[in-house]
């Protein structure tokens, strides 16, 4: 294998084969950017997350088919006005309906026959307090987000026209103005992709500037910090298109979610890998003059971790095909692609570049050997240094001293602290309401509080329950308007198809996206089924159907709590399996993915503290646990695997205790500079106006600075250094180093 990585070390940064290498990523780039179409041109934000088989998909086709007038997509427009809605107010609303009756927006199915009612009917529907009023609309289920968007500029032009100035403008509780919102599902969706929209650009730039000022800082070399941008720059720029393609021949399914988080997730990974390479160039250039010898050995070194580390976080990443839930499942191509293409980069292009600029990479700050500094100075006719190197001096000695000599009460210190952190995980709150996620300025959130406020926020997304009488009569509406938690239900209807269908819209009187909302459904099938089963229907349980946003996120949080089972052990495992045969150690193997287990819960727990008490957000997120979870573990044992392959390589020429301490010593600046880049980059999405986002950010984040400042460092070395020739079992890679006489380097360490 060290052989292999020579000879392809020899390669990229061979006096010809360099060019070849970066003249063949230009032709690849612009090629594949010519013929096929970008990711960005091939979102899809309006895919099903829940499949076929999911209850509230097979009761949302049952309703589509026997009760079409009442499918779609429901978009409510929220009219409010302090002093309460005058009959000016009334009648322009019935002009606002006209008009939409009669020029239907594209995907309209219905709008109610406002404009026909007498004045007085139509004041009845406005709140108790006369101050607000709901127009709602109805669209094709097929109808995507942007045309929603289209058609809610033109009613918002049509009211400038009829209301004489943009209710649209006027904030809601503001003075005596007139404000309209719009709300319900559409409004939801319409928000959902504007944020995410707006959100795209803003996360590239920023993420490009942070790991630009992070390197400038760290290594205080321009050159050198153009080098990981220009490998990212490169991998997204074949990753792009690929997965375009990809998208267009229906083989995956891609959203603006998972492409803003993909786009995290290269800056930061592909500027890891990037650097484990350039920072051991940089050490070996303090000790070879020749540049190609140095890039070589630098190769040689690091490749093997580059390459590991990279394919834990593909394999991992994969994993979540298994997924049933749609948005995670689509994550799994994209990321696993992306980081796949940055890998082969870091190992192929960036080599070459710096094979093309050698010393120069790192200027004003060159590293030389203390030949080459002494040479300098007597050319300059100053004198020579008594002592000189050239190397960038490796920071974190004393850590690498504290783990050899301390490391019971560290393994002590680490655990008691991260395993608080973890235990306050078990508090945590989740949730799957979309609607939280937004902020609260959001046009879809304010029209919600509007409805709350003046009408039931049952209102804003109704229950449709649907039971098969087989031709008998059932008290429906009776039966559940007796229930404390509903506030009105509609009269029953039958089925289009089947007379014997028959259904009723059911409105609580609490959020229909929240917790509380969702666990009620239980309670209401179980009353469906046991008012059947009075009148005789056998079987009643296949007899209900449950459709509505609230049956919706009800089968999704089942469905992520079974892609949280399901997942984890998967990942862990492959990952197990994988480190073992890096590694050929089961001992190692098992600390190594217990610590980045316990770092996972450690972060979670802390990540809750940061986001409930100091932020004061209710709950999180459901999904964030699992999404966290294949990025920290993955890429938390990049930062292990590069430490543990210094120490067992340094393990062949020296004692265990020597190889621990140069090992740490030795990893510690790049490790850190890496993980700061990588927890700032995730860090990123915490100034993002989506809360999911902002909470997977911050977790990450504070993961990643777990694992680099106090997994890698401490625990993962003082385990080591307390198991000793353990860690290496059934390896013998220790056997050499431990029965050599001891060399006058671990002797003087000892003294």
């Amino acid at each position: 294998m060290e052989h292999l990585l020579e000879q392809l070390g020899r390669w990229f940064a061979g006096s010809k084969t360099k060019w070849f290498t970066l003249v063949a990523w230009i032709v690849l780039v612009g090629a594949l950017n010519v013929i096929w179409p970008g990711v960005n041109e091939k979102v899809d934000n309006t895919a099903a997350n829940l499949g076929a088989s999911m209850p509230s998909v097979q009761a949302q086709q049952l309703a589509e088919q026997e009760f079409p007038s009442d499918s779609g997509i429901p978009a409510l427009l929220v009219w409010q006005r302090n002093s309460g809605l005058t009959e000016q107010d009334f009648g322009s609303l019935q002009q606002l309906a006209a008009w939409l009756s009669d020029n239907p927006l594209a995907g309209q199915e219905a709008v109610p026959p406002f404009h026909q009612m007498p004045p007085p009917v139509l004041q009845k529907l406005a709140s108790e307090d006369g101050t607000a009023f709901v127009l709602p609309l109805f669209f094709s289920k097929e109808t995507d987000a942007g045309i929603l968007e289209a058609g809610m500029e033109k009613i918002r032009e049509r009211s400038k026209e009829i209301f004489g100035a943009d209710p649209f403008a006027v904030s809601i509780g503001d003075g005596e103005g007139l404000a309209a919102r719009v709300s319900g599902p559409a409004g939801i969706s319409i928000d959902a992709v504007g944020l995410f929209s707006s959100a795209d650009v803003s996360l590239l730039i920023a993420t490009v500037l942070l790991v630009l000022v992070l390197l400038l800082l760290i290594y205080r070399s321009p050159i050198l910090a153009m080098i990981p941008l220009i490998g990212v720059g490169f991998a997204y720029g074949a990753a792009s298109p690929i997965l375009g393609k990809m998208a267009d021949m229906g083989w995956i399914t891609v959203d603006s979610q998972g492409i803003s988080i993909m786009t995290v997730l290269l800056f930061g990974a592909g500027t890891d890998y990037c650097l484990f390479l350039i920072s051991r160039f940089r050490q070996i250039l303090g000790e070879e003059s020749n540049k190609t010898k140095a890039l070589v050995r630098a190769f040689k070194d690091s490749a093997g971790a580059v390459a590991m580390s990279g394919f834990t976080v593909v394999i991992a990443l994969l994993v979540l095909l298994f997924a049933q839930y749609g948005a995670v499942h689509r994550f799994a191509v994209p990321f696993s692609l992306s980081i796949l293409i940055m890998g082969a980069a870091s190992l192929t292009l960036v080599p070459a570049l710096l094979a093309i600029l050698g010393r120069g990479s790192f200027y004003p700050f060159v590293p030389r050997t203390p030949e080459m500094i002494a040479e300098r100075a007597r050319k300059k006719g100053k004198p020579v240094p008594d002592s000189v190197s050239g190397g960038a001096k490796p920071q974190g000695g004393w850590i690498g001293r504290a783990v050899t000599r301390r490391p019971w009460l560290i393994i002590a210190i680490t655990v008691i602290f991260l395993g608080a952190c973890a235990l306050n995980s078990t508090r945590i709150e989740y949730t799957v309401d979309l609607l939280s996620t937004f902020p609260e300025s959001s046009p879809s959130r304010e029209g919600f509080a509007v409805i709350g406020d003046k009408f039931t926020p049952g209102e804003l997304a109704p229950i449709k329950l649907m039971v098969d009488t087989e031709g008998k009569e059932v008290p429906l509406k009776e039966t559940f308007s007796a229930l404390s938690y509903v506030s009105k239900v509609s009269d029953m209807v039958q089925g289009s198809g089947n007379p014997a269908i028959r259904a009723v819209d059911i409105e609580l009187n609490l959020n229909p996206y929240s917790n509380e909302a969702m666990a009620l459904l239980p309670e209401l099938r179980e009353t469906a089924e046991l008012m059947l089963k009075t009148v005789g229907i056998p079987a009643p349980g296949e007899h209900v159907w449950i459709s509505g946003q609230t049956a919706t996120q009800y089968d999704t949080e089942l469905t992520n709590e079974r892609d949280t089972a399901v997942i984890i052990p998967i990942v862990i495992g492959l990952i197990a399996l994988l480190l073992l045969l890096y590694l050929r150690s089961v001992v190692a193997m098992l600390y190594l993915v217990l610590t980045v287990v316990l770092s996972y819960f450690s972060a979670l727990g802390l990540g809750w503290l940061v986001i409930h008490n100091l932020m004061g957000t209710v709950a999180i997120q459901g999904l964030i646990p699992l999404y966290a979870f294949a990025f920290l573990v993955a890429l938390g044992e990049d930062y292990n695997i590069f430490l543990i392959s210094s120490i067992w390589r340094k393990s062949r020429t020296m004692p265990l205790r020597l190889a621990i301490r140069d090992g740490v010593t030795e990893t510690g600046g790049v490790i850190t500079s890496a993980g700061l880049i990588l927890a700032g980059t995730f860090a990123v999405l915490a100034t993002l106006p989506i809360q999911a986002l902002v909470q997977f950010g911050i977790i990450s984040a504070i993961g990643i600075l777990l694992d680099t400042f106090i997994v890698r460092p401490f625990l993962v070395p003082s385990i080591t250094m307390v198991l000793g020739r353990i860690s290496f079992w059934p390896g013998r890679g220790l056997t050499q180093a431990e029965t050599r006489q001891e060399n006058p380097v671990s002797a003087n360490y000892k003294k």
